[in-house]
């Protein structure tokens, strides 16, 4: 007997003499780990449309896949797959073109462009995102469903937050007046200046200072208002000189799934073939289409990703695609085309399906804020557990567990040391979780092609519309433009200090001296940066009366802000209102 198993069994007598109840329970882990002796092979597969079915004492023989197969058994020649697939690229590329390369370049904005930076990022007064008013009107194009790009961190308009929304502030004057903030795509979507479903072209002009933005509800859409006067505001003119501007993404999807269709029925090139063709048509749908990086998409970025996708993607062929794809495929086009594509497309349209579940990016902080996020992570996470149990019980049967354990078990513990690495943050990707879940998927099952489609797809979305970036990254990068959590300054003037008997140009508001580590301040005054310095005090003799103004402060160091206070609110009447808690 060798020392290490002579080592092994003295151990697991010690252990069952003093801990008997530990080591029946590990005995029976390690049973059920080992799997059934002998193993079970999956059975082959027997295609839904090829069974004969009794009913009502009538036996009904169903060949539908037999007869797909011999029907469409001359269209599956290599040189008639090579001469449709050059032609797929050419009418691709002049789809393409139709789509982003007709248009000027600068006219393309993306769905968040905007005049107006959050904070204080403007500048004192506003300087860096001037100019305020233009004689010239600005044309441009938008991408289709600008509608669902959200705010993914509350913004402050005046007194109120906003999140989880499009930022549109104002639009419900008589001449459809927004403010520079405003998301421009989702604004003019609300004007019905372009429709939501293909985008479009418009033209808009500058026109400064505007006060008293009133709030509106058009197109599914609604505004916020502002009651108080802002230095930047736009309006939508009637027509543009722009043309080619619908957004054909919604075309272009309809003509890839009936190729990705076609290739599963009728053409049915080898695995290997069709798989690479699922892989290169997905990855460019996404960059010319559905989630381009940037209007017009990057294709420098793109070919720059296009080849580690490529070896990635490799390397699900051969730890799962090759033993179940063949099999489908063979046997059942009609099955395998319903089971992968459902799935894969899914995966594809990531945008559009899985991330309008509230727990889009995997954080803490954004589950718990966004409305159903908590709920939602619930739902899903058990019925991810109850997918994963069944196919642990799949991979148990044929005797695979332990091997497969084993790497899963070390790939945890990979994970939990990164998470624990200080000043970096663990970001699951939704590129990395179909790296992680599709060797698990290499058992010829139905369940198997659904998985193996839908995590090619969402692979495929995230490379495509994001690239690679890292599992770790730091929290500046994760908060974007999020609150950092420092100290904030105290207001000195309250409701009880301030005097609304003296006239408005005499009034002066106050603020404590800053703690240590920190050097001045910044001061908002309806959400445009006034005063930058060391004073704590700042007069109200230049701000307009009649209507309601609202101030925010933060600390700065060395010119950089902390975070903001919430507002405190001045109104016409005299009436001052203390900000409410926390950082905006």
């Amino acid at each position: 007997m060798s020392i290490p198993k002579r080592i092994f069994l003295g151990t697991s007598r010690n252990i069952s003499v003093r801990f008997p109840r530990t080591h029946t329970w590990l005995k029976r882990a390690v049973l059920y780990v080992r799997g059934p002796q002998p193993s079970e092979d999956i059975p082959p597969l027997q295609p839904l449309l090829n069974k004969k079915y009794n009913i009502h004492n009538r036996h009904v023989s169903l060949s539908a896949e037999t007869a797909l197969i011999k029907l469409t058994r001359p269209m599956t020649s290599p040189w008639l797959f090579a001469i449709l697939a050059a032609a797929y690229i050419i009418g691709f590329a002049f789809f393409s073109r139709a789509q982003s390369f007709l248009t000027p370049p600068d006219s393309f904005i993306g769905c968040t462009s905007t005049y107006w930076l959050a904070q204080d990022k403007c500048g004192l007064d506003g300087q860096n995102c001037g100019p305020f008013v233009t004689e010239d009107p600005f044309n441009f194009r938008c991408p289709a469903q600008c509608d669902n790009v959200i705010l993914q961190n509350p913004r402050t308009v005046g007194d109120e937050e906003i999140a989880f929304v499009p930022l549109i502030v104002g639009g419900g004057d008589a001449n459809h007046t927004y403010r520079g903030d405003s998301f421009i795509c989702a604004a003019a979507i609300q004007a019905g200046v372009i429709p939501r479903s293909t985008g479009g072209c418009g033209s808009l002009q500058l026109i400064g200072n505007f006060t008293d933005f009133s709030p509106t509800t058009g197109h599914g859409l609604s505004s916020i208002g502002f009651s108080s006067v802002f230095p930047s505001s736009f309006r939508f003119l009637g027509s543009t000189p722009l043309s080619h501007c619908e957004d054909l993404r919604d075309d272009a999807l309809a003509f890839n799934i009936l190729i990705t269709c076609a290739l599963f029925l009728v053409l049915r090139p080898r695995p290997l073939v069709l798989f690479w063709s699922l892989v290169c048509i997905g990855f460019w749908h996404v960059v010319l289409f559905s989630q381009p990086m940037g209007p017009p998409p990057k294709l420098d970025v793109a070919f720059g990703t296009f080849l580690p996708a490529l070896f990635i993607a490799y390397g699900f062929w051969r730890l799962a695609f090759r033993f179940v794809l063949p099999e489908f495929l063979s046997k059942a086009p009609i099955e395998s085309c319903v089971l992968y594509l459902s799935g894969y497309w899914v995966g594809v349209l990531y945008n559009l399906t899985i991330d309008k579940i509230p727990i889009s990016r995997l954080l803490a902080s954004d589950i718990s804020k966004r409305p159903g996020g908590l709920a939602a992570f619930i739902i899903v996470l058990i019925i991810v557990v109850i997918l994963v149990i069944n196919q642990v019980r799949v991979i148990r049967k044929t005797g695979w567990l332990p091997y497969y354990a084993m790497w899963y078990i070390f790939g945890g513990l990979v994970i939990m040391v990164l998470a624990l690495l200080p000043d970096l943050q663990l970001r699951l990707h939704h590129y990395i979780i179909p790296m992680a879940l599709i060797p698990g998927t290499a058992w010829p099952t139905r369940l198997s092609a659904i998985y193996q489609g839908l995590l090619l797809g969402m692979f495929l979305n995230g490379g495509a519309a994001f690239g690679f970036d890292s599992i770790l990254q730091t929290p500046d990068e994760l908060r974007q433009d999020a609150p950092i959590g420092s100290v904030l300054p105290i207001f000195l003037t309250n409701s009880t200090t301030f005097d609304s008997a003296i006239p408005w140009n005499n009034q002066t508001i106050f603020w404590a001296s800053p703690p240590d580590g920190w050097d001045g301040f910044s001061l908002l005054v309806d959400d445009v940066q006034r005063y930058v310095g060391v004073a704590m005090n700042y007069s109200l003799a230049a701000l307009q009366e009649g209507i309601p103004h609202f101030f925010r402060l933060a600390l700065t160091s060395n010119g950089q802000s902390g975070d903001f206070t919430k507002a405190a609110t001045l109104w016409p009447n005299g009436t001052w209102v203390e900000p409410l808690p926390g950082p905006s």
